[in-house]
């Protein structure tokens, strides 16, 4: 995250944090909401993105993202780029994973039960 609690580290491939930051730190007991407040700090395009992104379960393809991008009319691509870039997804072979199915879970909940039914349909027949 933005405070450096906790990042991953592609050249050891692992995650690493520094202790001393995390004891000083007030952090949520709960680990969804924990990734929450991390999706909430994003701006409004790369949150949005993400929830697009949830809608299609744990990962989804550059290319189907690309073709979404069309459809949608927004700058997906760039967005979950960013979104790497602060540890929540992974980007690999092709593919963009959620880093942890709990961000997936928060990124889903951030929308109402209405829109998630309304994405859904409209993803669906797009």
């Amino acid at each position: 995250g933005k405070e450096g609690l906790l990042r991953p580290s592609l050249s050891r491939r692992r995650w690493e944090w520094d202790k001393e930051k995390i004891q000083f730190q007030k952090l949520p007991d709960d680990v969804a909401m924990f990734f929450t407040n991390s999706i909430e700090a994003l701006s409004e395009d790369v949150k949005a993105s993400l929830c697009v992104l949830s809608c299609f379960g744990s990962s989804a393809e550059s290319a189907f993202i690309k073709t979404m991008e069309g459809l949608l009319q927004k700058n997906l691509l760039n967005n979950l780029d960013a979104a790497v870039e602060e540890g929540l997804l992974d980007k690999k072979d092709g593919r963009y994973h959620f880093s942890h199915d709990r961000i997936q879970e928060a990124a889903y909940n951030m929308m109402t039960i209405l829109d998630q039914g309304r994405f859904h349909f409209s993803y669906g027949m797009a």
